[in-house]
């Protein structure tokens, strides 16, 4: 069997420690006699699965006990309901900074239900190509919470701060932040956070889980027409099974949190392994002619780098090539067009090294 790189942004590389696990424990996991798979949610077989996945997140991101953790179906678009309708309940707008196509989507699916939205800040008038200024951010008087994109997958456009602000009153106004492709590249501080929420499918496990990490006091006060299954109440009252999770996700997501801890050395460590392997990528970029990246350097994703190519006739013969070489899910989103590379914790050092080196071929022979 050969394992190819895979750059993909979503559904993306698993480290291959854990498929390798999780093979020998598809059938018969720790001699129950039987696989994670038909197991009853209900079981103290899983509880003990869920329990130590938690506990294992909770010590990798430093979570305080006054958050609660949910493992939740849905994915992170399903969030995008769910947030105002459990932080609207005591009155007040959704705020939103706007920098691409997930914040976007936020902002729309929250005006889709009728809720009123501020946008305190975007950069739709940049073209997405560098976030907002904190100086420039404006929440309005009644901010309720102030919602943004940590990175946009498909843009490749971070954040280089935490965009922590007050109302005029002088009221915090609790900071909501899709993290689906950027949680656990490295330490954060969750205290700055009223809501954390990400897919799986990129740096956690498998598509088919939303991890949300709620603070207490965000909970309890969702609005009345909210279903049972979107309130943060009822799912942290039932240790999210008001109804049967995706327990094989979360599982694989545990054994990826176990992988970080004790294999990969913690957020620290993957952290710098991250900085490296984007440095060396945009060094190879920015050092040729025959690439481009046109995000301002201060925003440039680490974990989704996208990059054209001087003539763009030559984009289906770079795929081709590339999948040939065993690099795979190269081709940019349909929305941007070029290229992109998901470089997520579990993409290895040596990948980006085999992408580097095919690009610099590709380039002495096409460019």
């Amino acid at each position: 069997m050969t394992r190819h790189y895979n750059f993909c942004a979503g559904p993306a590389a698993l480290p291959d420690a854990v498929l390798a696990r999780a093979q020998r424990e598809m059938l018969d996991f720790e001699g129950r006699g039987l696989s994670v798979m038909e197991m009853s949610h209900r079981s103290d077989e899983f509880a003990g699965i869920a329990h130590q996945a938690e506990a294992c997140l909770r010590r990798l991101m430093g979570i305080p006990e006054q958050y609660r953790v949910l493992f939740l179906q849905g994915g992170a678009s399903m969030q995008f309901a769910m947030l105002p309708m459990n932080l609207l309940g005591r009155g007040g707008r959704a705020n939103f900074i706007q920098t691409g196509i997930w914040g976007k989507k936020a902002l729309a699916e929250a005006r889709h239900l009728g809720f009123d939205c501020h946008v305190a800040g975007e950069s739709e008038s940049n073209g997405h190509i560098e976030v907002p200024s904190r100086e420039s951010l404006q929440v309005s008087d009644d901010a309720a919470y102030l919602h943004y994109t940590a990175n946009e997958t498909i843009g490749g456009l971070e954040f280089d701060y935490v965009p922590t602000l007050a109302r005029a009153d002088g009221a915090d106004v609790p900071l909501v932040c899709d993290m689906s492709s950027s949680i656990l590249s490295g330490p954060i501080d969750v205290t700055d956070f009223g809501v954390i929420y990400a897919g799986a499918q990129k740096n956690i496990g498998p598509a088919g889980l939303t991890l949300v990490i709620v603070r207490e006091d965000l909970i309890g006060h969702a609005l009345a027409r909210t279903p049972t299954l979107f309130d943060y109440q009822a799912l942290a009252e039932a240790e999210s099974m008001v109804n049967t999770p995706p327990t094989y996700a979360w599982y694989l997501s545990g054994l990826v949190f176990d992988w970080l801890e004790n294999e990969m050395g913690g957020l620290a460590a993957i952290d710098a392994l991250n900085q490296r392997k984007a440095d060396k990528l945009y060094r190879a970029i920015d050092d040729s002619d025959f690439y481009s990246n046109p995000i301002a350097r201060h925003n440039r994703s680490r974990m989704n780098v996208p990059f054209v190519l001087a003539d763009s006739a030559l984009d289906k013969a770079f795929l081709s090539e590339a999948e040939a070489a065993g690099l795979l899910n190269l081709k940019g989103h349909r929305s941007v067009g070029g290229m992109r590379a998901s470089l997520y914790n579990a993409v290895p050092e040596a990948a980006v090294d085999a992408l580097i080196a095919f690009m610099h071929d590709f380039e002495q022979r096409k460019g």
